[in-house]
């Protein structure tokens, strides 16, 4: 069972719309790892499947916390406070993709306490894989919706109504909560 967990991202902190955009493609297919992980592996892990959930589960504890922050403390704080009017008529679309995270905060935390409790107990109960396949799948729609309203309208509108600095400052603030140097990739 081959599990691809994702590519090397293919912007700089000096493109950060097409950074978060990347953040995007190795969320689906950290989710699709995992998802393929409970739906086609026996009641036990062999060790490819057991690294590929470690991975998976540790992007989601680590590195897409970060890329909330980089959209709700840094992009979408700008985009609020922009005058365009095509800006503000986009602000509910920005609060109801701040809540998909808020959503999608407990459910990820469930993924992983049953993922680490078959790789723990070296085996899962079909009532644990169902509430896994359940929530991964709940998830993976979720996340479709909600990327696709990012990468189709509101990075397009960032792109159109931020200055350079001020994507440039997103850019900075990316880099600063990885504790990397802009001048880096991710």
């Amino acid at each position: 069972m081959p599990v691809q967990l994702g590519a090397a991202p293919e912007h700089g902190f000096d493109q950060p719309l097409g950074l978060l955009s990347d953040c995007h493609r190795r969320i689906e297919n950290f989710l699709a790892a995992l998802h393929k992980i409970a739906t086609d592996a026996g009641e036990t892990l062999d060790e490819r499947q057991r690294k590929a959930a470690e991975a998976a589960l540790s992007y989601f504890r680590t590195a897409a916390p970060r890329h909330n922050a980089d959209e709700e403390q840094s992009l979408f704080p700008l985009l609020r406070a922009c005058e365009s009017t095509e800006a503000r008529a986009a602000m509910d679309t920005v609060d109801a993709l701040e809540r998909d995270h808020a959503t999608a905060d407990p459910v990820h935390a469930r993924i992983d306490t049953l993922y680490r409790r078959w790789i723990d107990a070296g085996s899962i109960t079909p009532p644990d894989r169902t509430q896994l396949k359940n929530d991964l799948e709940s998830l993976r729609a979720m996340y479709r919706r909600h990327i696709e309203v990012e990468d189709r309208q509101i990075f397009p509108l960032a792109g159109r109504v931020l200055s350079r600095e001020q994507l440039h400052r997103v850019g900075q603030e990316m880099a600063g909560r990885r504790g990397v140097s802009p001048q880096k990739r991710a």
